[in-house]
């Protein structure tokens, strides 16, 4: 599965429970069709002790969610917005705001 949006990009979520939170993507799982997004979905995990210094009890993680779940966030026009591939006059192909038209 081709996922839209890549690693350290600022997304905000279109639906679920976390409708409108802006977050940072932490990991992109593309088998899955799934990222992990900084402060979406927060999940009680129960965790045993490990180690000696390690300690047990409910901690709270974030899961992964569906990618297209998630819009990429632009900084310019504050609004998550759809993207365009464009290619520069160097021959490299840079990510476009459909919006207002600034490279990510």
């Amino acid at each position: 599965m081709k996922v839209h949006v890549k690693k350290n990009d600022t997304v905000v979520v279109i639906s679920g429970k976390d409708q409108g939170k802006i977050g940072e993507v932490l990991r992109v799982i593309p088998k899955a069709g799934k990222v992990l997004v900084k402060g979406v979905n927060i999940v009680s995990k129960h965790q045993k002790p490990s180690r000696q210094n390690m300690q047990g009890g409910i901690v709270k993680v974030e899961a992964p969610i569906f990618s297209s779940k998630v819009m990429l966030y632009c900084d310019k026009c504050k609004s998550a917005t759809r993207i365009s591939h464009k290619v520069l006059e160097d021959g490299t192909k840079v990510r476009v705001c459909k919006k207002c038209g600034e490279t990510f």
